[in-house]
């Protein structure tokens, strides 16, 4: 591999469950670990495991791999790779925090050597496939994600929760609406499992009775179907890059909020305060209001 290569810019997703005994020492490790790697991104530790995204040469995430390898607690992680720009994240982070995903919910979440217990039964992109074959439309997608997230991408006729960030799931998965499908076959998905791993689990607890979570999540899925299967849209991913394409052609399901046009462009809102997002295509280039402060910047 040439010098030029070997910096070629990429990203990783990954995760694990696994108990972490000292979530500080643990935590002083990675930050040493990716400075000297140059590393970028955002790495969470819990007493749960490690959940991260990081940024840089592919030589350099490739000996990162080895090191977590190398590691009793996080050896045998599946990472999904991706293309960078090399400007995907300002800076590294890495926090120690009380959950792997914020949704209040730790007290109801058991972490062994084998990962979390209870959880949705794990799902392969090709056993997705089989289950709908098998089950026909008595299957529902449900989204793990953001309701945000879900306006640039989803799976067909997916049930999107109307929660802003994962700390409405738990009153969410409360309301009586979902009654109705709670003895149905449900596949959970997320941008890359994580957050599938507790959101089955916090489902299973409040009665439902199939649940299954898609192992790898959207990324994986994207990889082996692209825009072939059950998938539509781009995926919204946490860095610069603000949305990742399984094809060059994917469908535009966002609806721009000037024209109506169809557009996959996030944009923050215009009030510097705000870190709202708003969907704007390429030929609409006004500043751009979050409902909560259109009035306060109306002409």
């Amino acid at each position: 591999m040439n010098k030029m290569d070997q910096q070629q810019p990429k990203i990783i997703l990954y995760y694990k469950f696994t108990p972490v005994e000292d979530v500080r020492i643990t935590m002083l490790w990675q930050r040493e670990l990716c400075q000297r790697l140059q590393l970028k991104g955002r790495i969470i530790i819990s007493k749960h495991g490690i959940n991260g995204t990081l940024g840089g040469g592919i030589e350099n995430l490739r000996e990162y791999k080895r090191e977590m390898n190398r590691s009793i607690l996080f050896k045998n992680i599946m990472y999904k790779w991706s293309d960078g720009t090399g400007r995907d994240f300002p800076k590294l982070s890495v926090k120690v925090k009380d959950e792997l995903v914020a949704f209040n919910a730790s007290d109801e979440i058991i972490v062994t050597d084998r990962g979390v217990e209870n959880g949705g039964v794990h799902l392969k992109p090709e056993q997705v496939h089989a289950l709908i074959q098998e089950r026909g439309e008595e299957v529902i997608f449900f989204d793990g994600r953001n309701a945000y997230e879900a306006q640039v991408g989803k799976f067909k006729d997916a049930v999107i929760p109307d929660v802003k960030t994962t700390h409405g799931f738990l009153k969410e998965l409360e309301d009586p609406k979902y009654d109705a499908i709670k003895e149905r076959p449900i596949i959970t998905y997320c941008t890359g499992g994580v957050r599938c791993e507790i959101l089955s689990v916090l489902m299973k607890n409040r009665g439902f009775k199939e649940v299954y979570q898609m192992d790898g999540g959207i990324v994986k899925y994207g990889e082996k179907f692209g825009d072939e299967g059950y998938w539509e849209g781009t995926l919204y991913i946490f860095d610069g890059r603000m949305n990742h394409a399984f094809s060059s052609q994917p469908k535009q399901i966002g609806i721009c909020v000037h024209c109506g046009g169809n557009t996959s462009r996030f944009i923050n809102c215009a009030e510097v305060s705000c870190n709202s997002l708003q969907l704007v295509c390429d030929d609409c280039h006004q500043k751009t209001y979050c409902a909560d402060h259109q009035s306060d910047n109306a002409v």
